[in-house]
């Protein structure tokens, strides 16, 4: 009810005063509020038995630190065996692949798999569709807050647009680096690109070269062209022995796949680089730039990257997708000396077992075990937020900020010290 007048409305105070009632604009949301062994706010040091409090809306209130001098526990605090953490985000995936689940055999190296995925993706589209919205489910189910998500079709807009995950779809385009091909190419993607969720429904989208030995240059100016703010782009990385010989020497296998696709490399000329410098040489550094995979990125590469990226450079790693393709990781310890920003992918399910960032880090864990717990943690948390440019509201918890909630639990180890994500090291979510 509106109260008007002024002396009315002291009246209406006072009232609410001698019932113990709080006034209006002092009610207090409701809260709930969860602790467990330790806190990660990921942005600050882990917090033994740290309390977190969550408004109706998911949205962090108050975080506790009951070792500081005056602080208060609620009366009423939910705990959580194991630590708790911001929800994931998987920096790199193709949902719209995700009913090609075991079409593709493992170890099959880069460009079979590449034929693979052209031509086994068409299915029936009510197939397409409940395979998308099935992983959806299971994405948001296994603690993925945010996806950059690859896609060439419009498939997966339906889903993003209901789904509570926030999607950065990233429109990908590719001409097999035929000049001739950009115009057609371009058109044909084009109505994909307008046709995705953008920020009406809270996600955004960006138009993306596939990787350095799809696109040539006119398509690299027209993608360019439709990216008319800064926002976030991705591109396939040094992925193959392949593609490092195709630029620094002109030969290897790439021919043959051209030509298998009517296409022609007899008007490539190598750079005598890597393939990531070719790559540079036409995206736009004003754009945050995923590269993604960097099976074969070295020191070199890395250090051209960011000192070419203006708006910041992320690394997305996809580690059991590399398992699954080409049976090799990327050297971490060279990302971690760096002191790259590296984010977590899953990829799709024609090149994995399923979309689980909790699997990538286990796989990280398992066969590269010095890359310490907390900074798995980040990869897969506040880096994957910044480099989709969703860390206003994701990636930490932050008061004021909307990340999710998870609960790990089954480490090995028993402090922030020893944690390391074992087998039975499983994820729940709880916001």
């Amino acid at each position: 009810m509106a109260v008007r007048n002024p002396f009315r409305a002291a009246i209406f105070v006072a009232l609410l005063a001698e019932l113990c009632l709080p006034s209006p604009g002092l009610i207090r949301p409701h809260m709930t509020y969860y602790s467990a062994d330790y806190l990660y706010p990921i942005t600050a040091a882990p917090i033994a038995n740290g309390i977190v409090g969550l408004d109706d809306e998911g949205t962090i209130r108050e975080i506790i630190d009951p070792a500081l001098p005056g602080s208060t526990a609620p009366a009423s605090v939910q705990k959580i065996e194991g630590i708790l953490v911001p929800g994931f985000v998987n920096a790199h995936c193709h949902l719209e692949l995700s009913h090609l689940v075991g079409k593709s055999q493992t170890g099959k190296t880069l460009l079979p798999f590449l034929v693979d995925v052209v031509t086994l993706r068409e299915m029936p589209q009510e197939a397409i569709d409940a395979a998308i919205e099935e992983q959806d489910k299971l994405m948001w189910a296994g603690g993925i807050q945010a996806v950059g998500d690859i896609c060439n079709k419009l498939d997966t807009a339906p889903t993003k647009r209901k789904s509570p995950i926030r999607y950065y779809s990233f429109v990908e385009m590719f001409d097999f680096l035929q000049p001739e091909r950009a115009e057609g190419a371009f058109e044909m993607y084009l109505p994909v690109f307008e046709g995705q969720a953008g920020e009406e429904s809270g996600n955004r989208k960006s138009a993306v070269p596939h990787a350095p030995y799809t696109v040539s240059t006119p398509l690299y100016e027209k993608i360019n062209a439709l990216n008319e703010r800064p926002g976030t782009v991705s591109i396939h990385n040094q992925e193959t022995p392949a593609e490092e010989e195709l630029f620094r020497h002109g030969t290897g296998p790439f021919h043959a796949f051209f030509q298998g696709f009517g296409a022609s490399l007899s008007h490539f000329s190598p750079t005598g680089k890597g393939s990531i410098f070719h790559a540079m040489e036409h995206m736009d550094p004003r754009h945050r730039t995923l590269f993604v995979h960097n099976t074969l990125t070295d020191e070199e590469a890395i250090r051209g990257a960011m000192e070419w990226g203006r708006n910041g450079v992320y690394w997305v790693t996809c580690p059991n997708a590399n398992l699954y393709i080409e049976n090799r990781l990327p050297r971490y310890d060279t990302f971690l000396k760096m002191e790259a920003k590296v984010a977590v992918g899953t990829d799709s399910l024609t090149s994995n077992w399923q979309l689980s960032i909790l699997e990538e880090l286990r796989t990280i864990s398992k066969y590269q075990s010095y890359v310490p717990f907390a900074t798995l943690l980040r990869w897969a948390t506040i880096n994957g937020a910044e480099a989709l440019q969703f860390d206003d509201s994701l990636g930490s918890l932050e008061v004021g900020k909307q990340p999710g909630l998870l609960q790990l639990h089954g480490l090995e180890g028993n402090s922030p010290e020893t944690f390391h994500i074992g087998a039975r090291t499983q994820v729940q979510r709880i916001v």
